[in-house]
């Protein structure tokens, strides 16, 4: 049976490979996003949504899954971190999700099987310089994650994938040329960056009948970083 899905975000990168593999699954989506040209090139019906101002959106009546893919990449010395770095981080990677999910249960609450996937980042577990604004709203996502798993279990499986720097417009300031890249790539035990359509399958697996047995978990397609040392 085709699935029902939310995805909030999504017009580029890991969101859009996601959009572009569920619709080749046969799910039927619904997206909110602050762009949308991708999205409804796809056909998708898009809504406006602003993760730092969000509003009510139109729902379908059953949700069979939401993810939600909203982010930022704020690298600064945290010396140079305002309040309001860390409260639009906080806001974009965090609240906006609890917010949708809030407005999104009823909804999921009437899927036999609903499942959650939100987003955290390699920062969180390995700890790296300048990442201090973006790895505090991450953590609060692995929170949220678990916390809401134990919370709407048995009915609602929620997870979170935190990905190491992928190939995506949101990460071009540090893959933008060749040598930036491979600098990058020889940062990580599988020598590569990741790619969208890679996380696009653990993305689309996590919301599936396949992991139906796997709920409050942070999985990490981080080509290693995080916890392999090859020296």
């Amino acid at each position: 049976m085709a699935k029902n899905i939310l995805i909030i975000g999504g017009n580029s990168g890991i969101g859009l490979a996601t959009a572009k593999l569920l619709q080749s699954q046969g799910a039927t989506l619904t997206a909110a996003s602050r762009s949308s040209n991708e999205l409804e090139a796809l056909g998708i019906p898009v809504q406006a949504f602003d993760a730092e101002n969000s509003s009510p959106l139109e729902l379908p009546e059953l949700l069979d899954g939401l993810i939600y893919f909203p982010g930022t990449i704020t690298l600064k010395p945290f010396h140079r971190l305002t309040t309001e770095d860390f409260s639009q981080d906080f806001q974009i990677n965090c609240l906006g999700a609890a917010q949708v999910i809030q407005q999104a249960l009823p909804a999921l609450k009437k899927s036999p099987a609903a499942s959650i996937v939100l987003f955290s980042t390699v920062a969180v577990a390995q700890g790296m310089a300048f990442h201090a604004s973006i790895a505090t709203a991450k953590a609060a996502v692995e929170g949220l994650t678990k916390s809401l798993a134990a919370e709407l279990a048995p009915k609602i499986r929620v997870n979170a994938i935190a990905p190491s720097l992928t190939d995506t417009p949101l990460a071009n300031q540090f893959l933008g040329n060749e040598a930036k890249k491979e600098a990058a790539e020889k940062r990580h035990p599988l020598h590569s960056v990741g790619n969208p359509e890679d996380v696009a399958q653990l993305a689309a697996f996590l919301l599936s009948d396949s992991s139906a047995f796997i709920t409050g978990q942070i999985h990490r397609p981080d080509g290693g970083l995080s916890s392999v040392r090859t020296f």
